[in-house]
């Protein structure tokens, strides 16, 4: 099994760095991030923005299933589904888990807000692209 550690993502994808994703843990049966909430990153009412949620799972889902797959595998979101529960009015904490693992891993995220409650919950098509022979 591939490893990451924070510092490697923020390498490879440096959009989670951008929007401010903090790492928890980082292994193969879950990843577990955080997003500060942020008035840049809110909307009307001083909620975060859904783009900064969908954002936040997509990483961690990205990396999940990373870590489920090939050695120096890269992964690609194919399909994506977010269901929106309740505003995030305080910084979250995303957990993402795979559901299913291969070519096309398919993983669930759910962000809950510092009172532990579920804000969102999204899944995740990933497939891993394996590098080029040289």
């Amino acid at each position: 099994m591939p490893t990451l550690e924070a510092e490697d993502v923020y390498a490879l994808a440096p959009y989670a760095k951008t929007l401010g994703v903090v790492f928890e843990e980082i292994s193969e049966v879950g990843v577990q991030a955080r997003l500060v909430h942020d008035i840049s990153l809110s909307t009307v009412g001083g909620g975060l923005h859904g783009g900064a949620l969908m954002g936040l799972a997509d990483v961690c889902a990205a990396v999940c299933a990373a870590l489920n797959g090939p050695a120096g595998a890269a992964p690609a979101t194919v399909e994506s589904s977010t269901h929106f529960l309740r505003p995030a009015r305080t910084s979250v904490v995303a957990t993402a888990r795979p559901l299913r693992v291969g070519r096309n891993s398919v993983v669930e995220v759910n962000i809950h807000d510092d009172d532990g409650e579920l804000c969102a919950r999204v899944t995740q098509v990933v497939t891993t692209i394996k590098p080029k022979a040289s």
